[in-house]
């Protein structure tokens, strides 16, 4: 019993070439989609971030009674006037109530290390450089006066894509998505 050749099935040069160029197709729809779902994960997580840092220093200034603050850090040890937020912050205990980490007499809490390189956190006027809370859990600056501001967090694309997170002088952090980034 001899099985004749022509009985082997398999594609043809022109069937491959059409599954080719519809996978070729589907994959150019699927990926700009995927980099907006990588984009609003990233965005996501450094915002869930900063509030964890901001609820984390408000519930520790009301259980150890003083003041903790959160401050921009770019190497995770010391307060750093860089430009934005998205190089990291630290958290800690500010006894001395200056808004500037002291390793010799104040408890580092927490590190969080910069954003993505696409990602960009900065804050206007009281919150530009730090957040201290007291021991009520209000937000108040190193003068005493009460600490309200906005971080803006914004990613590579334009449009109404950005979020802000709102700090009133209570100390509460609200969360503003779909801003306008430039």
């Amino acid at each position: 019993m001899e099985r004749a050749l022509n009985n082997f099935r398999g594609f043809s040069l022109i069937e491959l070439m059409i599954t080719l160029a519809v996978i070729v197709v589907l994959l150019t729809m699927g990926v700009p989609t995927f980099s907006t779902v990588v984009k609003n994960s990233r965005m996501a997580t450094a915002t869930n971030e900063l509030i964890t840092a901001l609820n984390l220093a408000r519930s520790e200034a009301i259980k150890r009674g003083l003041r903790v603050s959160v401050c921009k850090s770019a190497d995770g040890a010391t307060c750093a006037a860089v430009n934005g937020w998205d190089q990291g912050w630290i958290v800690f205990t500010d006894d001395n109530e200056n808004a500037a980490y002291n390793s010799g007499s104040e408890t580092l809490l927490r590190v969080f290390s910069g954003l993505s390189p696409a990602l960009t956190l900065t804050g206007n006027g009281q919150v530009a450089n730090y957040i201290s809370y007291i021991a009520n859990g209000q937000s108040q600056l190193v003068s005493g006066a009460f600490q309200a501001g906005t971080l803006s967090l914004c990613d590579d694309r334009s449009g109404n894509v950005g979020r802000d997170l709102v700090l009133s002088s209570t100390g509460r952090v609200r969360l503003v998505t779909d801003v306008a980034c430039p």
